[in-house]
């Protein structure tokens, strides 16, 4: 295959990078976009009239736009090291370099002439309208993402703006430290009649765990084993132990965390929320925003707070009689084990008995017939034949951060290089936990067409590396997880936009981004998409018809609750930012409740303090925007809903999808880009079929669960 535009990848010579070096290009970038800044304030200075046309404002905001490219490579490198091969000397220099980044960011949002360069360019509607509807999208968001840093504020104001945005940077990384520290401060040493039920694979992290417990407090115990409320042991021992005991235990302590009802109460969150939300009270005041609900669905998709509402609320409706056939199932199976009366520490317990006894499945069992290899390669067969383009390793031929890690081109069907992927799949540690696809470099080409980049992406995982000679082994669950993230890195791939701002997942909105990952699930699960993505690792047999079989009539098994559960954490959130004023800790306490009231089929305990851990609305980017997981499953089941119709692999389904949906990028609304594709507004029929909402299921008769 033809090289022709390969050094466009601009790949990075991992083996030679040294920390002082990235320091110094984070460093050089940084002062060149401050000097950038203060040649246009001197030239405000000297002459007023400077830029006196769109077309000259327009040029300014160009090579603002190349100046930073080199800062968001710089930047996105030493992240990334951060989270793949961390050490304590990267760490340290991430966590110094932040605040500079930080007040970068603040200070170009806040700068009134790079601002009047945008407001130039936009003004001049003759200008405006002859440019590419990218560049246009581009502006438009830029000068939005300008008003809602504050730059139209006055001085006083803008500095008040800034303190508070600083405060709450500082309040949220607290809250996250406070959720760390109490979750890794709390071990409960088991005795031997508390092990029972617990399977190999949980007794090794408990063993390991005990370990721990052991040299840190130099302190022996009854047995090897040790209980945490790390979320894969919290979960082990929920499932699987025995002892009503144990389980009730642990819930107690994992709904406690941070909380006044915890153990240990240094670590309480309570103040902290508080504080935050009077802090986001007061930007969205300042911005001239009733409540700051209002400021973070001012860049999102769906139009206003009513909307959300109204959309959680019926989906809620929905999902009810589910949801209470659910307990139901659950209560009945918990009469064989004298459970009268379901608690929550109950639930998942239960839940296993019932997937073991009704659908004889074991994640365990499927797991031989998902081989890391094969899967890989089905999943980029599918790829293939979806949008018609080929992937070629290429790892020999560059350098990477760990042994491990896998380099894949991506060729369209004219055989032009599209971009570059990396695959880092395995645990190993000094890595963050979790799954994710981070655009390290975007699509891009200067304006005088003299530099061009063509889009690369890190995908990470954290499945268990290959042992004994045999390949990595996945669970369906994390078949499921590489068909996400690599939906995601489609997306970042795909574009045919090369504007950096809105090429490829840039400037898609937050509650539409999770659209072509969620999406790309759906061909794990269909018996085509299996039969391509399986093969056992000692015969090559694909998945059994059964096996699948199985596999479907469990997917939804609980999907009501699991829904209703969703739904809850969603309405909270944006009940909590939508109040016109800030509510005190007993007032965060009440409304969880009263939301609970509304939509919960399982009564919460007394004690129960979620609130003082949900991070992803108090120390994550999800505050009022928690619901954007359920509308984006909407648009996935949806655009999935077509292809349903025409076929799985039908090329021209996949062609329209590629060219309205993953090159289009966030150079349109996310609406446009579904409704070029669907050719109609999103509906939410297939989401509630793929979730198993249709009548049929209230009945005991389990075939009709399946999906396809």
């Amino acid at each position: 295959m033809p090289h022709n535009n390969e050094k466009n990848l601009h790949l990075v010579n991992f083996n030679q990078l040294k920390l002082e070096q990235l320091q110094q290009h984070i460093t050089d970038a940084l002062d060149n976009g401050l000097a950038f800044l203060a040649m246009l304030d001197e030239e405000k200075q000297n002459n007023e009239k400077t830029c006196e046309t769109a077309e000259q404002a327009l040029n300014d905001i160009t090579a603002f736009e190349h100046v930073n490219i080199a800062l968001d490579r710089s930047w996105g490198l030493l992240s990334h090291l951060n989270s793949v091969v961390s050490t304590d000397e990267i760490r340290e220099l991430h966590h110094s370099l932040l605040p500079k980044i930080s007040d970068y960011g603040t200070q170009v949002g806040q700068h009134q002439i790079l601002f009047s360069r945008y407001r130039q360019v936009i003004d001049n509607q003759d200008f405006f309208e002859k440019l590419d509807p990218a560049r246009k999208r581009a502006l438009t968001l830029s000068l939005q993402g300008f008003e809602l840093s504050g730059v139209a504020l006055a001085d006083d104001k803008k500095a008040e703006f800034a303190k508070l945005s600083s405060e709450l940077s500082t309040l949220s990384a607290k809250f996250s430290d406070n959720l760390l520290d109490a979750t890794q401060s709390y071990f409960l040493p088991l005795v031997e009649s508390q092990l029972s039920g617990l399977p190999q694979s949980a007794l090794a992290m408990l063993k390991d765990a005990g370990e721990r417990y052991r040299t840190k407090f130099n302190q022996s115990t009854a047995t090897l084993y040790v209980a945490t409320l790390d979320i894969p042991v919290y979960l082990a021992v929920m499932t699987y132990a025995d002892d009503r005991d144990l389980r009730e235990k642990l819930y107690r302590a994992y709904v406690t965390r941070a909380s006044e009802k915890s153990e240990q109460t240094e670590f309480n969150n309570a103040n902290i929320m508080v504080q935050i939300l009077a802090k986001r009270e007061q930007k969205a005041k300042i911005l001239g925003f009733d409540n700051y609900a209002e400021v973070s669905l001012a860049t999102k998709m769906a139009d206003d707070v009513a909307t959300v509402e109204k959309f959680l609320r019926d989906l809620a409706n929905k999902a009810t009689p589910y949801a209470k056939a659910d307990v139901k199932t659950l209560q009945t199976e918990g009469l064989a084990f004298d459970i009268d009366e379901l608690k929550p520490w109950d639930t998942a317990y239960l839940a296993e008995k019932v997937r073991e006894r009704k659908f004889n499945l074991s994640q365990e069992a499927v797991r031989p017939y998902f081989p890391l290899p094969k899967v890989i390669d089905g999943l980029f067969e599918i790829v293939q034949r979806l949008y018609g383009v080929n992937i070629v390793e290429k790892t020999q031929d560059v350098e990477r951060w760990h042994d491990e890690v896998r380099f894949y081109q991506l060729f369209d069907e004219y055989e032009q290089l599209l971009g570059g992927f990396y695959f880092d799949l395995y645990a190993r540690t000094g890595k963050r936990g979790g799954a994710w696809m981070s655009g390290f470099q975007a699509r891009y080409q200067s304006a005088d067409g003299a530099y061009h980049q063509l889009p690369v992406c890190f995908m990470v995982g954290n499945f268990s590396p290959a042992i004994d000679g045999k390949p990595s082994l996945l669970t369906h669950d994390e078949v499921l997880t590489l068909f996400h993230e690599f939906g995601h890195g489609l997306h970042h791939l795909l574009t045919e936009i090369s504007i950096s701002d809105v090429a490829g997942v840039n400037g898609v909105e937050w509650d539409a981004v999770e659209l072509p990952s969620q999406f790309m699930e759906n061909w794990a699960w269909h018996k085509d998409g299996i039969a391509l993505i399986s093969g056992h690792v000692d015969t090559g047999e694909t998945l059994p018809n059964e096996m699948l079989k199985a596999m479907l009539n469990a997917k939804n098994f609980q999907s009501g609750m699991q829904t209703l559960r969703q739904l809850e954490f969603a309405l909270f959130d944006l009940l909590l930012h939508s109040q016109s004023q800030a509510v005190d800790y007993q007032g965060i306490l009440d409304l969880l409740d009263s939301v609970r009231a509304d939509v919960a089929v399982m009564p919460a305990t007394d004690y129960n303090r979620f609130a003082n851990s949900f991070s992803h609305i108090f120390a994550g980017g999800y505050a009022c925007g928690y619901y954007s997981y359920k509308w984006a499953e909407l648009l996935s089941a949806d655009a999935f809903d077509r292809f349903e119709t025409d076929g799985i692999f039908n090329q021209n389904t996949g062609k329209i999808f590629r060219e309205e949906i993953l090159a289009k990028g966030g150079s349109r609304s996310a609406k446009e880009n579904f409704e070029a594709f669907r050719e109609r507004p999103a509906d939410i029929d297939a989401l509630l079929r793929h979730s198993g909402f249709y009548e049929e299921i209230l009945s005991d008769n389990i075939n009709n669960t399946q999906s396809w």
